[in-house]
């Protein structure tokens, strides 16, 4: 596999992004039983607006496709903050496209994400995961990201 490219996405692959990606997360929130559809609508609404107020030009925030040579395997957003010790990460999103999954895509963006954090002093990179996917949990934890709180409910 060639080496993977974070370049800043474009105004025109926010835009695409950002329409789908609300509703795919009103939908996770809604399979996870957090939150029922229209609350979860609701909820993805407010944290993309509260999260991303002036889209890609909201400060610390970078949204990145990823190339694989010339095509577009996905895309990653993280956002970079200041703390007492240092500048921390976190990752909102991070989507392989469904055509180009289970190549190892994912795992080298999370690499070329964790090299660009390395030159820039970040001391940690955070994530949140659904519960119900499996998959993604695997390959954090094969990335060496550790449990720091987990939620849990029963249905009744």
């Amino acid at each position: 596999m060639a080496t993977l490219r974070l370049e800043p996405m474009t105004a025109e692959q926010y835009l695409r992004y950002r329409r789908g990606a609300e509703t795919s997360y009103a939908q996770h929130i809604a399979e996870s039983g957090a939150l029922p559809a229209p609350e979860a609508e609701r909820k993805a609404q407010e944290d993309y607006a509260r999260l991303l107020p002036d889209g890609l030009a909201t400060p610390g925030h970078h949204l990145w496709t990823v190339h694989d040579g010339d095509d577009e395997v996905g895309m990653f957003w993280l956002h970079v903050e200041q703390k007492s010790d240092g500048p921390h990460a976190f990752c909102y999103d991070v989507e392989v496209r469904p055509e180009a999954r289970r190549r190892g895509h994912g795992r080298a963006m999370f690499q070329a994400v964790e090299q660009r954090c390395r030159e820039w002093g970040v001391v940690s990179i955070g994530l949140s995961v659904f519960g119900f996917n499996l998959p993604a949990r695997r390959l954090y934890e094969q990335l060496g990201f550790e449990a720091t709180a987990i939620q849990m409910r029963k249905r009744l």
